[in-house]
């Protein structure tokens, strides 16, 4: 019994949120990824800066695509990825 794998099912594959490009109104994204994120107004401008950067991790997809618009409203460049599925070996 202890060499039994258990993979969990679920409909909504999680998601990334990527910070491609903070264009050129960098302290409008700045206040959108410090709202998405929670950080502090210093940790947002490092992680909006430095590009392309994960803004948000393992999210529903309806999530993802809010804050990629938001991200996109305040200028910036911002897209979603599939996080891919893990790998669990077999013998």
């Amino acid at each position: 019994m202890a060499d039994e794998y258990f993979v969990l099912v679920c409909d909504d594959v999680p998601h990334d949120v990527v910070l491609t490009d903070p264009g050129v109104r960098v302290m409008d994204v700045v206040q959108v990824v410090r709202r998405l994120t929670g950080l502090s107004l210093w940790r947002s401008k490092t992680l909006a800066t430095r590009v392309p950067a994960v803004v948000l991790t393992c999210v529903p997809e309806e999530d993802a695509a809010a804050a990629v618009s938001a991200l996109h409203d305040a200028g910036a460049q911002a897209e979603t990825r599939e996080r891919p599925e893990p790998y669990f070996p077999t013998r």
